[in-house]
């Protein structure tokens, strides 16, 4: 039986994440829930959904995620494939097994979950995710004859092949940063069409001016970064 890990980051996401949690399917060997310093009842929540909760006291989306790898590594079985997705009940946690069957099929190591238009419910990303997303895309198309047309967040990952990008950004850059090393180290990957609606809660990145510009230069920062070399 294959072997799957979910990995979400979570802050302040008291009333999405039990959605989250409980329409992951089952097959998920388990769910690993990483605490980005909530104020509310996320961990109870997390906790009596049946996830493995952790604490990452630095604030940033990437120290979240690393923190789920780091526990994930000193475990005494290797996971086959990690799957990320956010907390905010956007996503639609049931469409994992799709995202995961490109893996299972031996077809690549990386799939994206490429939130296309026709699929989004309106007023679900923010006209600056967009515009980010679609300049994002377009410079790694551009730069590297990429073929993303999305960093969302909703991704899956052979597991060794996650182990090999040497994962290291900490804040907002850790989906663009997934995608660069992808094609640097050229492993196969693909799009799989998802769904999303509008999250439950305020995001803490798009939603605020702050978070949105911090976000575009952290993610125009990695794609330059890796032009030049």
């Amino acid at each position: 039986m294959t072997n799957i890990k979910v990995i979400i980051p979570a802050f302040n996401e008291a009333d999405s994440i039990a959605h989250v949690i409980n329409e992951i399917p089952k097959e998920v060997s388990e769910i690993i829930v990483v605490n980005n310093n909530s104020t509310d009842e996320t961990v109870l929540n997390a906790e009596k959904s049946g996830a493995t909760v952790l604490t990452e006291p630095k604030m940033g989306y990437g120290y979240a995620c690393l923190t789920g790898l780091e526990y994930v590594s000193k475990q005494s079985e290797n996971p086959d494939i990690i799957v990320f997705i956010d907390g905010d009940y956007s996503d639609y946690p049931e469409e994992l097994t799709k995202l995961v069957q490109p893996i299972l099929d031996k077809k690549v190591d990386f799939v994206i979950g490429s939130r296309v238009k026709e699929l989004r419910e309106e007023g679900s990303m923010t006209p600056q995710q967009i515009f980010g997303n679609w300049l994002a895309t377009s410079l790694m198309k551009v730069l590297f004859g990429a073929t993303f047309t999305d960093l969302g967040p909703f991704r899956a990952i052979q597991y060794d092949k996650l182990l090999s990008l040497q994962m290291e950004d900490t804040t907002y850059g850790w989906t663009v940063e997934m995608q660069l090393k992808a094609l640097k180290q050229k492993l196969a990957y693909t799009e799989v069409p998802v769904r999303y609606k509008k999250r439950i809660g305020i995001s803490k990145v798009s939603g605020t001016v702050k978070g949105s510009i911090f976000a575009g230069i952290k993610i125009l920062s990695w794609i330059f970064k890796y032009s030049i070399k």
